[in-house]
């Protein structure tokens, strides 16, 4: 196997493991869907580059990899495949619809190279889901159809594969009988832990938190500044990331180990238009640039004139911000216990041992003339774990099984305890801050609390 494919390979294999990730349906490690894709691209084309991209295709969008580390190392030819295979639309967008259509121009653009890989992924992809799931499984055959579109570029022959697994499919579908399609089989970034929430909480924590309370002024030179005089400013401020102007407007970016070389318009990354936010964007759409770069640039009517880091996630007003979303999940969660067990017939689902110690609680509550209901008395383990006893909610939730339900609950445990005891939250939680940031502004959307303008094409 070429050095770059391996490297990719191992790559790829480490930062979806990292993460645990799984493929939705079967359990199985996520790199099964890697490896699929590569031999399929394989079967049509020996490029060293496009065998290491379809390793890669999903660490920038799924796991805690940027497109800079791709470039660092695997080239820029490489990175570019990548980002043309990353999805870019964001959860404030709009519905998903709104979103596929934003993801489908992007696409369009793509090179056919990157277009053959492509292929590839929803083969595998469309295969999978509707041998599983016979309720979205429709949804995804519309979506694929329509992506089809725009894929002529790629290879014949796995174009044509393409179109004979929708046929396929379309007919697994139609012997199968599909149970009733709910709102929540569109959200597609796996469990949302409060599906069916009213609208209590969401807006101020969706939309009051904006780009502008976290942001960095950005410090900017010329692109004939002397280097030697950029890195005294970088090394003076302790500058982790820089602009560069070019006929007055900033253009592009370094940080302080780039630079080398004789100028500063030789050594800068291009700022990508995936990678600028204005000032009133949610911290959710914060935090989705930041799942695909390092630095997310804030714009002020179009110049670029701040940044953010993924370092500034761990400010305050992050955490104060992060730890309000979680609260209104769990709002959600008592919510949907509510309505399916009223006058609490939840008890009969909970283990005796926490029962008893919540029964404690509310009798000290009570007796401290403290108004308050026995749910009230749970920690938000246990009210996760009653939830999950619904077979209807995992499956509104898109949950495959209540293991995979289990472990999401781990998984947000673990990022408000780090929250409340003061823990970096950057480095371990970042898988979990972004699926908890997109699934309630997701919510948000279906439930008709915001009205995002559709997006304009990249």
């Amino acid at each position: 196997m070429n050095d770059l494919i391996e490297r990719a390979r191992q790559f790829a294999t480490q930062a979806h493991e990292r993460i645990n990730q799984q493929r939705k349906y079967t359990q199985q490690p996520y790199t099964v869907h890697l490896k699929n894709v590569a031999e399929k691209v394989a079967t049509v084309s020996d490029d060293p580059e496009m065998l290491a991209a379809a390793w890669l295709h999903d660490t920038v969008e799924d796991t805690l990899v940027t497109f800079e580390e791709v470039d660092r190392l695997f080239g820029p030819g490489v990175m570019r495949l990548v980002m043309d295979l990353t999805d870019i639309s964001k959860p404030g967008d709009g519905n998903r619809a709104v979103r596929k259509a934003i993801d489908r121009r992007h696409t369009a653009t793509a090179c056919p190279r990157a277009k053959t890989i492509k292929l590839a992924d929803l083969i595998d992809n469309c295969d999978d889901i509707c041998r599983h799931d016979n309720r979205f499984g429709p949804v995804y055959l519309v979506e694929m159809t329509a992506l089809l579109e725009v894929l002529r570029e790629g290879n014949q022959e796995l174009y044509d594969q393409a179109e004979t697994t929708i046929k396929t499919c379309q007919e697994i579908l139609n012997r199968s009988t599909p149970q009733p399609l709910t709102g929540s089989d569109l959200i597609d970034f796996g469990p949302t832990d409060a599906a069916i929430a009213p609208n209590r909480g969401m807006r101020l924590f969706t939309e009051l938190f904006t780009a502008r309370d976290i942001l960095e002024p950005l410090v900017s030179f010329d692109e004939q500044t002397d280097l030697s005089e950029v890195a005294i400013v970088c090394q003076e401020r302790s500058l982790p990331v820089i602009g560069v102007r070019k006929a007055g407007w900033v253009v592009g970016y370094l940080h302080p180990d780039d630079l080398q070389g004789a100028n500063l318009a030789q050594q800068m990354r291009p700022i990508k238009s995936q990678q600028v936010l204005e000032m009133d964007c949610s911290l959710s759409d914060v935090i989705k640039v930041l799942t695909r770069f390092a630095n997310c640039f804030v714009a002020l009517s179009g110049s670029v004139v701040a940044v953010i880091s993924r370092g500034d996630i761990d400010k305050p007003i992050v955490r104060m911000w992060l730890f309000g979303m979680i609260t209104v999940l769990e709002m959600s969660i008592v919510d949907h216990i509510k309505a399916r067990w009223p006058a609490d017939e939840w008890t009969a689902v909970l283990s005796t041992q926490r029962l008893t110690r919540a029964r404690l609680l509310f009798e000290e509550r009570l007796r401290r003339n403290q108004g308050c209901q026995l749910l009230d008395c749970l920690q938000f383990s246990d009210k996760a774990q009653i939830a999950i006893e619904d077979p209807q909610l995992l499956a509104d939730l898109d949950l495959p099984s209540k293991r995979a339900a289990k472990q999401a609950i781990k998984n947000l445990e673990s990022l408000r305890n780090n929250l409340a005891h003061g823990q970096s939250i950057v480095k371990h939680d970042w898988p979990q801050i972004a699926r908890l940031t997109q699934r309630v502004q997701l919510l948000m959307v279906q439930a008709g609390a915001t009205d995002p303008s559709p997006a304009q094409p990249q």
